[in-house]
């Protein structure tokens, strides 16, 4: 075996698992979910038919991926947030077959208590705050945080609030890497 489960685990049959993922306490892997490599998945976790998450994804205790749900790679998804995959759930009607599909793109970062709303696409290296609640798509690097999520502000690669200049241009602190803003889209500057 090329990962790790814990002996409290659950893994269902067909489940594809990637070397180096790791699978912490009371956490559920149901049919035919496929992770990643080096994902790390903490305690009561629950992971749905269907969901795929990318490399180097780290969810963080008491998350259910709910069938629907795809996360690219180098995801993290915050203690206690929360996805939904039907628009208008009733307890006595079946809609197994309605399931709304809901993209985390690479590098996107969803804080503790967030809960997001299916049908939605969160942009590469966006950042949901803590408690947010995403009713709409959320726009690469973009910083969305309240009920509904608004915008205030972009985040880079390394997760630090961008600030621009006159120009349109921004440094991350962390990594020096540059950024550039036009037509309210952010964009990194590769040399």
């Amino acid at each position: 075996m090329e990962y790790f489960a814990h002996e409290s685990a659950v893994i269902d049959p067909g489940c594809q698992i990637g070397k180096g993922t790791r699978i912490w306490h009371f956490t559920h892997l149901m049919p035919d979910c496929i992770l990643g490599e080096n994902c790390n998945l903490g305690q009561n976790v629950v992971v749905s038919p269907g969901v795929v998450l990318g490399n180097n994804v780290k969810v963080q205790n008491n998350v259910s991926i709910y069938t629907g749900v795809v996360c690219e790679d180098d995801v993290f998804l915050g203690p206690s947030m929360v996805f939904t995959n039907i628009v208008n759930p009733r307890s006595a009607v079946i809609r197994r077959e309605q399931y709304v599909k809901t993209l985390v793109r690479k590098g996107a970062s969803i804080g503790a208590n967030a809960t997001i709303v299916c049908g939605v696409e969160i942009g590469e290296y966006a950042f949901v705050g803590a408690g947010a609640v995403v009713i709409r798509d959320v726009a690469a690097h973009s910083l969305v945080v309240g009920n509904p999520a608004r915008h205030i502000g972009w985040m880079s690669e390394y997760g630090h609030k961008l600030q621009f200049d006159d120009n349109g241009f921004a440094k991350c602190p962390e990594s020096g890497q540059a950024y550039q803003i036009e037509n309210g889209k952010v964009r990194q500057i590769r040399e």
